[in-house]
Formats: structure tokens, C-alpha cells, sequence
């Protein structure tokens, strides 16, 4: 405890820097269509934050070798998402990597199966990437892969733990770091929760938690469907008056609030926050901005940018 503070100051004080901590390596996630945006972002964030490039229906590997190029054009790090499944044969993986490499740098991809019932080509899941061998070859340093804290509509809980430890294992042997990145949650005690079983079952790799960003209540709720969100959306229903608010903004606060709470006591190891920005990526980076450069203000069990 800190000289004359009471022992809940202390830990307002401690909640508070985790808070910052937190915010100043938090990174965020953006879609093609976001790239206008860059340049705005670029004046609210510092250079070495992590951008996401995410894969959407309907887009293809041009559209993402442009967008990452755009991201670090802006000064960020890009790291594009790769669906195993929209990948065509080893050719195109190769070419893929190497335009990666040439073009600008790609150090870390989030590799996933993707969301493809039939893949395009031979690989239907992440590992089968893995064990081409051909990423380490082009310059990628570390894989980002998915974490399910509330589970997976069509994946056993028992086939999840199991995944998750041939991910980590096929990550090792291709020479890859492993960070797992979790799918969003709209409260803190899944993702505690997870990562703890992650820990018992002897797997350290670096955990990123995943939150919304800022945006309206009936835009969380619509991606939290798209992406199978379960115990927590009703939560956040719960809260919002049985969805009567759709128009209302709601923010990731209370859930930081109650991450930092639990690194700060040991509770849990977290490596760092990503936002996804859901089309308000200028929006989302506003709001982090602030938080980053601690203008902050702690209420109850929240906390308020200013």
C-alpha cells in the first residue's frame, strides 16, 4: 500500500495505471471499407499500434494486400487475417506470404479456419497452414489464433481445449510464437474464467482479450449473433432493458475496469485489450486515444474518458 493512502485508495491508484497499462498497447481491428480513415487515426494513436485487417464475406486477397499496405503507410502495424478456408492451394498461400513480405513487412497474422462450411482449397483449418511449413519462411514471426471464452456454436467445449493446445504445439514445431486472441465478451468473468483453464491445462501462451469498441447498442448485439456470443449478450440484454435502448452507445468501461481488477490482484494474466471497431473504427480510436493518455475518471465498478 502506498504511503498515507487507505487501502482502497491504493487500489483505485493501481486499477487506475493497470487501466492505462492497458489502453497504451491496446489494439484495434478494421474492415476494408475503413481505410478513408487511416490518415485520422494516425493523428490519435501512436505509430506501433496494431492494426487488424479483417476478412470479409465477399472480399478478396487484393483488397486485403491494399489495405495492409495502407496501414503502414499510416504508421501502424498491420496484421491481416488469414482464413485458412478462402485459400485456394499452397500456391496461392506462397504468393500471399510473399506479397506480405515484399510489400510491407508482415511480421504476424491472425491465422483462423475462417467461416466457410467447404474450404476453397486444402486447408480447412488452421494447423494444416501451420504445416506447410511456409510461414517462418516469409518472415512471419507469431500467429494470432482464436480463443472461445463463451464457447463455439458448433464445436464441443472438449474439442475446443483440444485445439487450442494442437495450435499452440503445431505453432512450436513450425518455429511460430502463439498469442490467442479471444472472441468478444460483454463481461469480464468468461474471459477470466477461460484463461485460467488455459493456465491449468498448461498452456502460457500471451492472452489478448477481445472487446467491442464503442458503438450502438444495436450494432453489439447484431455482430454478437453473427459471431455466436451467448451468456454475455443476454447479460448485456439484461442491462439494457430488455434491448428497449438499440440506439443507446455502449463502451467496453465496465469490463476493462473489472480486467484491470483482476490482473492487479493475480487473478489473471493478460497480455493486452483489442477493440473491435464494428465501422466506427474513427470512433473507436477517438475513445482509445483519450483513455490512453489517462484522461480517465474512476466511478464504482467503471470508468468515464473524458
Amino acid at each position: 500500500m502506498r504511503p498515507n493512502l487507505s487501502a482502497d485508495a491504493a487500489q483505485e491508484i493501481l486499477e487506475r495505471e493497470a487501466i492505462v497499462r492497458l489502453m497504451e498497447n491496446a489494439s484495434v481491428e478494421m474492415t476494408i471499407h475503413d481505410e478513408p480513415h487511416l490518415t485520422a487515426c494516425g493523428t490519435l494513436l501512436r505509430g506501433s499500434v496494431n492494426v487488424y485487417v479483417s476478412y470479409l464475406p465477399k472480399q478478396n486477397w487484393e483488397q486485403t494486400q491494399r489495405t495492409v499496405m495502407a496501414v503502414r503507410a499510416a504508421g501502424f502495424e498491420p496484421i491481416p487475417h488469414v482464413p485458412a478456408r478462402q485459400i485456394e492451394d499452397h500456391a496461392q498461400l506462397e504468393d500471399l506470404l510473399r506479397r506480405f513480405a515484399a510489400g510491407v513487412a508482415v511480421r504476424r497474422i491472425l491465422l483462423i479456419a475462417g467461416d466457410r462450411r467447404t474450404p476453397l482449397g486444402p486447408f480447412g483449418s488452421t494447423i494444416d497452414v501451420l504445416q506447410t511449413g511456409l510461414l517462418a519462411n516469409h518472415g512471419i514471426q507469431g500467429i494470432i489464433v482464436a480463443g472461445h471464452p463463451e464457447g463455439h456454436p458448433s464445436i464441443p467445449a472438449q474439442a475446443l481445449r483440444a485445439n487450442e493446445r494442437a495450435k499452440v504445439e503445431a505453432a512450436q514445431r513450425a518455429g511460430l510464437d502463439v498469442t490467442f486472441l479471444t472472441q468478444f465478451c460483454f463481461t469480464a468473468a468468461p474471459i477470466i474464467s477461460w484463461i485460467q483453464q488455459l493456465r491449468a491445462n498448461g498452456i502460457r501462451s500471451p492472452v489478448v482479450a477481445g472487446l467491442a469498441g464503442p458503438a450502438r447498442l444495436a450494432t453489439l448485439v447484431k455482430y454478437a449473433a453473427i459471431c455466436g456470443i451467448g451468456p454475455s449478450l443476454r447479460n448485456l440484454g439484461a442491462r439494457a432493458g430488455a434491448l428497449s435502448q438499440l440506439a443507446t452507445e455502449r463502451g467496453p468501461e465496465t469490463i476493462i475496469r473489472a480486467l484491470a481488477r483482476a490482473a492487479c490482484d493475480g487473478t489473471v494474466d493478460l497480455a493486452g485489450v483489442h477493440f473491435f471497431s464494428f465501422g466506427g473504427l474513427t470512433r473507436t480510436c477517438t475513445w482509445l486515444s483519450g483513455a490512453a493518455r489517462g484522461q480517465i475518471r474512476l466511478s464504482a465498478d467503471t470508468f468515464y474518458v473524458d
